[in-house]
């Protein structure tokens, strides 16, 4: 996205260092032994007991009873007074008392594409009324673009359990009305719905204490000493037992992992660290001083990797990824046709020709040799980068590559394709996939850039995360895949010290909302945009945003039971 101003800082491209990742048969065999005190999340679809469209517009009549809601800014259709709001109120009454980690997602139907804001707000407006006038409360979640079908917005800070709960959606940015789906509409399927989402508490025990999740730690300061060194010569052990099968044996179980790395329940919760040659390139010291800060261990390590097979950028897994691996966290490798250090790109028809097969065996063969499943994609986000060729030449790249390792016994590779989720590429990404026999996770890097690429819009972590899973609903690319957030991260707002703060601590309902989810990586790196006064895409740049990192990272939805959460 550099190219296109929305992602990175022009004509400044990440360097890159990959990462392997391994999940052992004595981390897959804890889970059980390690279970935390959460059942399965449970999910209820409430519809809505009243609706209507808030205006002071008189021509409008009975609101209450149409088949369809509206909503349109202050000045609509030419009226500068014609301003409406759709209402909705459900009767949340079903919530067992031991419901924790409460999400609710607000999910209407509209009809066609339309280039505008919708925010959801908290409202005082009687939804049972004719016609009231507007008045939105605090605002909950905005959804930008509003596209066919079901929009939802994320309103877990209204909805906390079981009572009555209204929200209104109020429009900006498109001077004519949005007709929504209402409660009196005859296809029941379309009327407006609550998804409440919830996990059970474990249930009192007369000989033992109930305990209550600490609340997160506060930061604290890591002497570089702290992290031992690993051993040059150490190496992971192989797992001669196989994963413990998972979501996709349709088990139902939590704790169970899949041979693909899908969790069975919840999300796993991942971060890129960076280091420097000031830090001595100390990639294990990275990511545990950020461990340090925010509590608890990462369940994946990403990295990014070159084609040079030398040293820590080449030859991978290095030293500190496979203390990492020991260790219990499962490893994301980002490998990239290019050679860091010396800045030379390759082209997918290099790699294709075979003039690179050694390289690829090479990798192929320690990857194979650690015995155990890792994260592995090639290129990613390659609709960025126009000079390594074409689409197809993308595609029969990924499957060349893809095939060596076949041919070399890494079955335990499990490959992820890594697109931007941009908009603006949405008609490539069908031609970008390697197909369902080449790909295992769908992922993609959603970012709530604020003001960082000239925008103004604050985007919720519903928001920011919804946009392209919908449209992969709608497009079947990857269709049954889980799918990952391979980098995700947002900025500060200045005029609200706390907002970084809340968007981290809404996060995880956001991913709750977004059940094919079931991994999100955090990218750590100041250098991911301009960080000025305005500017700054890292989660530790402040306590308050830490703070609010280290609590999404103690809901239970991301607290995998592995040794990877301890």
């Amino acid at each position: 996205m550099a190219r296109r101003g929305l992602h990175r800082r022009p004509g400044v491209r990440r360097r890159k260092a990959v990462t392997l990742g391994v999940l052992g048969a004595s981390v897959v065999a804890a889970i059980v032994a390690t279970m935390v005190p959460l059942l399965a999340a449970e999910d209820v679809s409430i519809t809505a007991v009243a609706d209507t469209t808030a205006t002071t517009v008189p021509q409008d009549g009975d609101n209450a009873a149409k088949t369809t809601l509206a909503t349109c800014p202050a000045r609509c259709d030419g009226n500068p007074r014609g301003g409406r709001d759709a209402v909705v109120r459900f009767a949340v009454a079903t919530l067992p008392a031991r419901a924790v980690n409460v999400r609710a997602t607000l999910r209407v139907y509209a009809w066609r594409t339309v280039d505008a804001a919708v925010t959801a707000y908290a409202s005082p407006v009687d939804a049972a009324a004719a016609r009231p006038a507007p008045a939105p409360g605090p605002a909950l979640a905005t959804v930008t673009g509003v596209r066919p079908g079901f929009n939802s917005w994320d309103v877990s800070r209204l909805v906390r359990g079981n009572g009555t709960w209204t929200v209104s959606l109020s429009q900006t940015g498109f001077a004519s009305r949005i007709y929504w789906a209402s409660t009196e509409h005859r296809d029941p399927q379309l009327r407006p719905r609550l998804l409440v989402t919830y996990d059970l508490g474990a249930a009192p025990s007369p000989a033992a204490t109930t305990t209550r999740p600490a609340p997160p730690p506060s930061p604290v300061t890591v002497s570089p000493s702290a992290p031992a060194r690993p051993s040059p010569t150490a190496s992971p052990t192989r797992s001669t037992t196989p994963p413990t099968p998972g979501a996709s044996t349709g088990s139902g179980r939590c704790g169970e992992v899949s041979a693909t790395l899908v969790p069975s329940c919840g999300a796993w919760w991942g971060m890129y660290a960076p280091t420097s040659a000031a830090d001595g390139w100390d990639h294990g010291r990275a990511v545990a001083e950020v461990e340090a800060q925010v509590g608890r261990r990462f369940d994946i390590v990403h990295r990014y990797h070159d084609f040079s097979n030398t040293g820590s950028n080449g030859a991978f897994p290095d030293v500190y990824e496979r203390q990492q691996m020991r260790e219990g966290r499962l490893m994301f490798f980002a490998w990239e046709s290019r050679v860091f250090s010396t800045g030379t790109v390759l082209t997918w028809a290099d790699v294709y020709s075979g003039r690179y097969d050694a390289t690829i065996d090479a990798v192929a063969g320690r990857i194979r040799d650690a015995g155990v499943p890792v994260f592995l994609g090639f290129d990613h986000e390659p609709e960025d980068d126009p000079a390594k060729g074409t689409d197809a030449d993308f595609v029969r790249a990924w499957r060349h590559v893809h095939d060596r390792f076949a041919a070399a016994g890494a079955h335990n590779a499990v490959w992820v394709w890594t697109v931007m989720g941009w908009s603006g590429h949405y008609d490539r990404y069908p031609g970008l996939y390697p197909g369902d026999g080449y790909v295992d996770w769908v992922a993609y890097d959603p970012y709530n850039f604020h003001v960082c690429n000239g925008s103004t819009v604050w985007k919720s972590p519903s928001a920011t995360v919804g946009t392209f899973y919908r449209w992969l609903d709608a497009h079947g690319v990857g269709a049954g895949k889980p799918r990952m957030l391979a980098e995700f991260g947002t900025n500060r707002h200045t005029a609200d010290p706390d907002a970084k703060r809340r968007w981290f601590e809404e996060f995880p309902a956001a991913l709750k909302a977004h059940p094919k989810i079931k991994a999100a990586v955090y990218f750590n790196s100041a250098g991911m945009t301009t960080t000025s006064a305005t500017c700054d895409m890292t989660m530790n740049h402040d306590a308050a945003a830490l703070a609010g990192f280290a609590r999404a990272g103690q809901d239970g939805y991301l607290r995998q039971p592995t040794k990877g959460t301890a």
